[in-house]
């Protein structure tokens, strides 16, 4: 049974990822924290077979975490589950000794057969930064200036999908721009199609790449 450090801030998202661990046959849970100072407490307790955490935290970033189980006696396999899949953040996680990287929105088979890829000495990374990283290394011909040429998101759709990535919901986004439930439920339609995801968490990292849209640390 390999047992598993869930480090997380958001308590619903937490709540979720700490159930899928312990419905994932070969799986335990280690513990189950919010902040990096609740982990290190933990880590100093003992060593977890893996890390599972979020990088931005209220109080330091997970990296800082994946850092330290990587130089520990043991060394635990440590994996990223965030909303950010900008080359940045996955660089600098793989960098710091990462040996996966997943988005938050992944089903739950998804998520608890990356844990167990990860445990089996694997790199499971998501899709979407999947092909961005191959996308990095075999660029298409002419890529930059065809999008250049072309917008690809209104300024409206622009507008829906940072507050989206804001985590606002569709009454709020609908209110905060003075349009209908229905018009933002559309424009959402249409920015999934333009952008060729199917998820939250893959049109935000998309709109980033792209720079249609910045969002904070």
């Amino acid at each position: 049974m390999s047992t598993v450090l869930l480090v997380e801030d958001d308590d619903n998202t937490r709540e979720r990822l700490a159930r899928i661990i312990e419905a994932t046959e070969g799986l335990s849970l280690f513990g189950a924290v919010a902040t990096v100072t609740e982990a290190r407490a933990l880590l100093e307790k003992g060593a977890p077979d893996v890390l599972l955490t979020d990088l931005g935290l209220p109080d330091g970033n997970g990296i800082e975490l994946i850092r330290r189980v990587r130089q520990g006696d043991r060394r635990s396999e440590a994996m990223v589950i965030s909303v950010f899949g900008d080359e940045r953040h996955v660089i600098a996680a793989l960098e710091a000794g990462a040996a996966g990287y997943i988005l938050k929105d992944g089903t739950t088979e998804h998520i608890g057969k990356s844990l167990l890829q990860l445990v089996a000495g694997g790199s499971p990374v998501s899709a979407p930064i999947a092909r961005h990283l191959l996308k990095r290394l075999h660029p298409e011909p002419d890529a930059a200036s065809a999008s250049r040429e072309e917008p690809i998101l209104s300024d409206r759709e622009v507008d829906v999908l940072t507050a989206v990535a804001k985590g606002f919901t569709y009454n709020e986004i609908a209110e905060m721009l003075s349009i209908s439930f229905h018009t933002v439920s559309s424009h959402v339609k249409h920015i999934y199609r333009k952008l060729e995801v199917r998820s939250r968490s893959e049109a935000v990292y998309e709109a980033v790449n792209l720079g249609l849209i910045r969002m904070d640390d």
